[in-house]
């Protein structure tokens, strides 16, 4: 069985926030281990901090693994200018890379089945290039996500995705890969432009 944690949960929470969130947390919790309990009991006070010192590493190296903001803007330029053929293979390889079996399946809603141990998915990936995505195509690849009846859907989009398409996403089990996950997944892309861009 696997574990979730609740989206609304502190914890959750926290892991979208800057790492001094989760800092100042702990810091403030030490203080108060330090001022309001006897000498004895300061490290059992000061335990309670020890999920926020995680959290804090947790999301500061994730933002420091995070790529910039010019190389998720020369990604995104670099994948809005390829033909279909030329970024399916790219997403493949790079699924591939991250260690999951990728499966072309061309339906209406989904064009890959990821496969990684027990888990499986379905990716959208064909819609990427339109400028503003709603909650049709989610609900196209929600359909094939219940007739393939897989885990999850992943759905990729460079552009604007709307506030309803993310509640969507968000109660229905789908994933939106955005310019930063992009530029995480394929860095070869964004290293290319940025250079091109550098030379002139």
């Amino acid at each position: 069985m696997k574990f979730e944690m609740a989206q609304n949960s502190l914890f959750a929470i926290l892991l979208r926030k800057p790492w001094w969130v989760s800092a100042a947390i702990a810091a403030g919790l030490l203080a108060l281990a330090r001022f309001m309990l006897p000498p004895q009991w300061f490290f059992y006070g000061a335990s309670v901090s020890l999920p926020f010192i995680v959290l804090a590493g947790m999301t500061g190296w994730k933002a420091l693994k995070a790529p910039s903001g010019a190389r998720v803007a020369d990604t995104l330029d670099a994948v809005r200018a390829m033909g279909w053929p030329e970024f399916s293979t790219a997403l493949e390889t790079a699924w591939q890379r991250d260690g999951w079996t990728v499966t072309r399946i061309g339906d209406t809603g989904a064009d890959f089945e990821l496969t990684q141990g027990w888990r499986r998915a379905v990716l959208s990936g064909k819609r990427w290039k339109s400028a503003r995505t709603g909650v049709e195509p989610l609900r196209e690849l929600h359909g094939v996500r219940e007739r393939r009846e897989v885990q999850d859907g992943i759905y990729v989009a460079t552009g604007e995705v709307t506030e309803q398409a993310l509640k969507f996403a968000q109660a229905n089990r789908i994933r939106i890969v955005g310019g930063p996950e992009l530029a995480r997944m394929l860095p070869e892309l964004g290293a290319k432009k940025g250079l091109k861009r550098f030379l002139g």
